[in-house]
C-alpha cells in the first residue's frame, strides 16, 4: 500500500479498459498488515481518483475491524468484505462503506473445501436483507478446492429465486 503509485496506475488503467464491465475493485490484505489511517486513506483516495468501480477491501488483521476503521472506509466509499472464516466477530459482517455489500466464503469449518450447502439459506436471507435496503450485493464462494462452490452458488441462486416466488405470491 505504500510506494506503489506507479504499479497501481498501471494495473488501474489496464483493468479501466473492461469500462462498464469493471464494477467492483477487490483489494485482499495480507493476514500481518496492520491498519494505518494514514496510508490507508492514500492508498484508497489514489484508487478512488483513477477508477468509478466500487471498492471491496478485505483485510486480514485483527486491526482492521474498529469502528473508527468502518467510519474512514465508508468516507472513503470503501466497502469492508464479510469473510468466512472470520478471524473476528466483526469480520463476519459488511462494514465500511454500505452502498456494496460483499461476502467472500472461503469455506469453514475447512477453509476452501467446506460446502455452505446446510448455512445457503441463511446466507439468501442475508443477501436480500441487503438487497431490500438498496445495496449493491456481491457473494463470492471461494470454497473450490472441493468444487464446493459451483454447488453452492447454484444452490444459493435457487434459495433466493423462492424467496422471490414466495414474496411474489404475496
Amino acid at each position: 500500500m505504500v510506494d506503489c503509485s506507479d504499479a497501481l496506475e498501471t494495473f488501474l488503467g489496464e483493468a479501466g479498459q473492461l469500462c462498464e464491465k469493471l464494477a467492483v475493485l477487490l483489494v485482499q490484505l495480507p493476514p500481518k498488515l496492520e491498519f494505518d489511517e494514514k496510508i490507508a486513506a492514500e492508498f484508497f483516495s489514489e484508487i478512488r481518483a483513477h477508477s468509478s468501480a466500487q471498492i471491496a477491501c478485505e483485510p486480514r488483521h485483527p486491526s482492521w475491524f474498529t469502528p473508527e476503521v468502518d467510519t474512514m472506509l465508508n468516507a472513503l466509499g470503501v466497502a469492508r468484505v464479510a469473510a468466512d472464516p472470520a478471524i473476528c466477530p466483526q469480520a463476519a459482517q459488511p462494514g465500511g462503506s454500505r452502498q456494496l455489500c460483499y461476502w467472500r466464503l472461503h469455506g469453514s469449518p475447512v477453509i476452501y473445501r467446506s460446502s455452505y450447502r446446510d448455512r445457503i439459506q441463511s446466507c439468501a436471507e442475508a443477501l436480500k436483507l441487503e438487497a431490500d435496503a438498496e445495496r449493491d450485493v456481491w457473494c463470492i464462494f471461494d470454497n473450490t478446492a472441493s468444487s464446493a462452490a459451483t454447488g453452492d452458488a447454484f444452490a444459493l441462486i435457487e434459495a433466493l429465486d423462492a424467496m422471490a416466488a414466495t414474496a411474489g405470491a404475496r
